[in-house]
């Protein structure tokens, strides 16, 4: 359960993670810069937990992997919304960062809002309004993916299953 930050459609990804603070791959490092020049205070008051709602086409823009990164290393632990840019969307899920379509959630759900989620289900609830929204669950092997935390673990994890 965790406490939601509402954005609208088109975030893309250098608002996510602006391009001057690329020269580091560090998940701590981005994270101190998450979301900075669409919501400066961001990361003054994200908390481990917290999940962001947002419009269409989130992670539009170009294709680093540095923006699902950040986002995860602030603390948050899923992200909503109606769609995503399909890039986003895969790097999202290669590295481990949980990501739910539902339209029906982005819409209701308001900044604030306490949600939970549940990834086995897709069940979304909004424990503030005492509504429940409904979102595609992720398939056994994409849960897996991301509770190995991401491609490389999930695939480093199989191997080792093997040997």
């Amino acid at each position: 359960m965790g406490k939601v930050f509402k954005y609208g459609e088109n975030v893309d990804t250098d608002v996510i993670i602006p391009a001057r603070h690329l020269n580091t791959s560090v998940p701590e490092e981005l994270a101190k810069h998450c979301m900075e020049d669409l919501d400066a205070d961001f990361v003054n008051r994200v908390e481990q937990g917290d999940i962001i709602v947002a419009g269409k086409n989130f992670g539009c823009g170009s294709s680093r992997e540095h923006a699902p990164i950040a986002i995860k290393a602030s603390g948050i632990q899923c992200v909503i919304a109606p769609t995503f840019a399909r890039i986003f969307y895969r790097n999202s899920l290669n590295t481990g960062l949980p990501i739910l379509e539902c339209e029906e959630a982005a819409e209701n759900i308001d900044a604030g809002d306490e949600i939970s989620v549940d990834f086995k289900t897709g069940k979304i609830s909004n424990i503030t309004k005492g509504e429940t929204y409904q979102a595609e669950p992720f398939p056994d092997f994409i849960r897996d993916l991301i509770e190995n935390d991401g491609l490389v673990n999930y695939v480093n994890q199989k191997i080792k299953e093997t040997v």
